[in-house]
């Protein structure tokens, strides 16, 4: 009896563990764009409109609510993992979903009171401008 329950807790555990593992940012591209001079890259400057929803739909940020784009420099990890990894190689104009794990978001603290901990989040992406340092 011990034996068998000891089986039971192990194998919920390696199917917990691979549930967790299996979540991966998942990018969609919403609107492409047909003539795209620069990709988006690690270390520029974007300016951006977005809508984050939870899983259920229910929205908890838009940059076009305050009708005013959020700007951030890529990859400095200026923002949550998801979008660092997720915008990257983006065009002016192009629109992404992005379907972000809790690991690549905010965990297991979430960001009371809007985001619960272990939350997967949605955004709606619009990038606007890319603004990227001359090189020397």
């Amino acid at each position: 009896m011990k034996s068998a329950l000891v089986l039971l807790l192990s194998l919920f555990a390696l199917v917990h563990c691979e549930d967790k593992k299996s979540a991966r940012l998942q990018i969609g591209v919403k609107k492409r764009v047909d003539n795209c001079e620069m990709r988006s890259k690690k270390g520029d400057t974007l300016s951006v409109h977005y809508v984050g929803t939870l899983e259920d739909s229910t929205e908890f940020d838009s940059s076009k609510t305050r009708n005013k784009p959020f700007v951030f420099t890529l990859g400095m990890g200026q923002v949550i993992k998801g979008w660092d990894q997720g915008l990257l190689n983006m065009c002016e104009g192009e629109q992404r979903r992005l379907t972000i794990p809790s690991d690549l978001a905010y965990g297991s603290s979430g960001s009371p009171p809007k985001i619960p901990p272990d939350a997967t989040l949605k955004f709606d992406i619009e990038l606007l401008k890319i603004e990227r340092e001359k090189d020397l």
